[in-house]
């Protein structure tokens, strides 16, 4: 057989392979979906308002300055916005919820827009809020810039407030696309359905894992390779997994988490101004101010004096 021939042969094999109904099935081609470049233009373009100066030269008007990105941004994502929301009653995890389809997805999508873009100076106050913790949280930081410059933890932190917030206003797919990219730039896998208080340091970052239903307090710092996960999940009666329930742990306030611990569990709830060492497999909550270590048995929890969160106290 030539080559054309073979060809031929073979598309006319792939076509039964592709579905074409208006529903989100695995075998559906991806024609209708924001388009993942836009989603990574609008999270560059936000990341100049929210830390200006890494990207561009310092502006002639400050508010200027802003207008204009914000108009940028505003257009990016009405147009993504707009194709994304479909998902909202398509998507497969929600058919048996029986959600209306919007009657104008323009006037929905814009109303959407408006309200993420109403939240960019919390998203601001909370970022510099990070950026302390990681300089206070670092011996080897030794400027903000130097934090705001080159932390691998603060660029996922900082992606991830901004997907959450799409996340809390129901919009599918975008906040993924925008946690997905951030992963593959820093190693750092944050879901963006994760609560996450203000404060919040990373160090090092590679490797680590935090699942969609996890609460962490304020003032919480986690090492390299941590991973809040999930323990064994419920499935409906086709099979699949049950979606929207509490699946990943609880950390609470002034928690510290050393590097390669995995903490799992909807149920599992790590007390406040805990110190979890390294290395320990955890399914199980804590007491406040304990401090979790390996042991021959699994772990050792015992409470201990509070006078700061080095593991030699």
């Amino acid at each position: 057989m030539n080559t054309i021939k073979q060809i031929e042969e073979t598309a006319q094999q792939l076509v039964p392979l592709y579905a074409h109904e208006e529903a989100d099935l695995p075998d559906r081609p991806l024609w209708a979906h924001p388009e993942i470049d836009q989603v990574i233009e609008a999270v560059r373009i936000l990341s100049d308002v929210l830390f200006p100066g890494r990207h561009i030269p310092e502006p002639a008007d400050f508010k200027s300055f802003f207008i204009k990105q914000l108009k940028n941004v505003a257009e990016l994502l009405q147009d993504e916005v707009e194709k994304a929301l479909p998902f909202r009653w398509m998507g497969a995890a929600y058919e048996h919820d029986h959600k209306e389809p919007e009657d104008n997805l323009y006037i929905a999508s814009n109303a959407i827009v408006n309200q993420f873009i109403a939240k960019i100076p919390y998203i601001r106050e909370m970022l510099v809020e990070d950026v302390k913790a990681a300089y206070n949280g670092d011996p080897a930081a030794l400027s903000y810039a130097e934090v705001k410059l080159a932390y691998p933890g603060l660029v996922a932190i900082a992606s991830h407030r901004m997907a959450h917030e799409l996340y809390n206003l129901e919009v599918p797919l975008i906040p993924r696309i925008m946690s997905e990219y951030t992963h593959s730039l820093t190693g750092i896998d944050i879901h963006p359905g994760a609560t996450i208080g203000k404060g919040f340091f990373i160090d090092h970052g590679t490797g680590v894992v935090i699942g969609e239903t996890c609460h962490i307090g304020d003032n919480v710092k986690l090492y390299q390779g941590v991973t809040l996960g999930a323990k064994s999940f419920p499935l409906d009666e086709h099979g699949r997994p049950i979606k929207h329930i509490q699946r990943h742990p609880t950390v609470e306030d002034g928690v510290i988490v050393y590097a390669n611990s995995t903490i799992l569990g909807g149920d599992t709830v790590i007390g406040a101004g805990t110190t979890v060492a390294g290395n320990v497999f955890l399914m199980e909550s804590t007491p406040p101010n304990s401090l979790v270590t390996r042991s021959d048995s699994g772990v050792n929890i015992r409470t201990r004096e509070v006078h700061g969160h080095g593991l030699g106290i």
